[in-house]
């Protein structure tokens, strides 16, 4: 053999080298964990650390698996409550592998712990959405009115008393959607209910039960202000009638009091001096005979009579 063949040998072994070397070294990332399978069958335990690693090649080789939370998005679907209200329910939830030896040996991978997910929560979402009532899917405590309120008792609805609540059923969900899945090598670590909302057929429906309360609380605010309104004008006619008849009244007192007044200037000054009250006397005596007597009257008079002592005098 001369020493071209054997530079040439040597060329192709270091080369099969490398290749051999490259396929046997891995690295394994702080986001990922392995599991190494010779002829398709799981050998030794998962790695979980990152770091360099090798395995035999072409026998040998490494599955990759996130070790960090993944998500699981519901599709819509329409189910019934407990008080038989169609309800279109979207969810989602967050996921993680635990064991990843034996989620390779149940679910082989992703896509299949999402077909697997898929019919776990899917099936627990429509058992609790079936056993409970819409109040408790959207809402998580009781209402509790801070006053006395008449609208109150017409929206009835808001009131309804809450025993379990949305967060506690979430709760639950992830609780037995873990029971299911403890032997699959992964954990559901959160469950939310994305969206909830009536049906189209149902959804109209309420829109128009809505509209119904909303003006039979409209018409009851009108007939309250209606009444109140009546109520103000009568105390308004009866306020005005009084402060009315307070007025005349006291402009009768005032004048009242104008004529004892009068009075009792004209009795001051009749009563000042004598002259005045003969002259006061005798002018009034004259406008009577004025007022009485004219050219074919005739007129008897006593001697005793004021008239006659007036033209006696003068």
């Amino acid at each position: 053999m001369n020493n071209r063949n054997k530079f040439a040998i040597s060329l192709v072994a270091l080369g099969l080298l490398l290749i051999a070397g490259v396929q046997s070294a891995f690295i394994v990332q702080e986001k990922e964990q392995v599991i190494i399978t010779q002829f398709g069958k799981p050998v030794g335990n998962a790695i979980t650390e990152p770091g360099m690693y090798f395995k035999i090649p072409i026998i040998q080789q490494a599955n990759f698996f996130e070790k960090r939370y993944m998500e699981w998005d519901g599709d819509p679907n329409q189910v019934p409550t407990k008080d038989k209200k169609f309800i279109f329910v979207d969810t989602y939830a967050r996921w993680q592998i635990t064991d990843p030896l034996l989620f390779f040996k149940r679910l082989t991978n992703e896509r299949g712990a999402q077909s697997r997910l898929d019919d776990i929560l899917d099936g627990e979402t429509r058992n609790f959405v079936a056993n409970h009532d819409l109040e408790e899917l959207v809402r998580n405590s009781n209402r509790t009115p801070l006053e006395v309120d008449s609208s109150l008792v017409i929206e009835r609805d808001s009131l309804v008393h809450i025993f379990t609540g949305r967060e506690k059923i979430q709760e639950m969900i992830i609780a037995s959607s873990n029971l299911q899945t403890a032997d699959l090598g992964i954990k559901v670590l959160d469950f939310r209910f994305k969206r909830i909302n009536y049906v189209g057929e149902v959804q109209s429906q309420v829109f128009e039960r809505m509209k119904s309360e909303r003006y039979r609380i409209a018409d009851k605010f009108r007939s309250e202000g209606s009444g109140e309104a009546s109520k103000i004008n009568g105390e308004k006619e009866r306020e005005l009638k009084r402060i009315q008849s307070e007025a005349i009244r006291d402009a009768e007192e005032i004048k009242g009091k104008a004529d004892a007044e009068a009075a009792n200037i004209y009795a001051e000054a009749y009563n000042q001096s004598t002259q005045s009250r003969e002259l006061y006397g005798f002018i009034k005596s004259m406008e009577t005979l004025q007022k009485t007597l004219d050219d074919k009257t005739s007129v008897v008079l006593s001697t005793n009579s004021e008239l006659y002592r007036y033209l006696k005098d003068y």
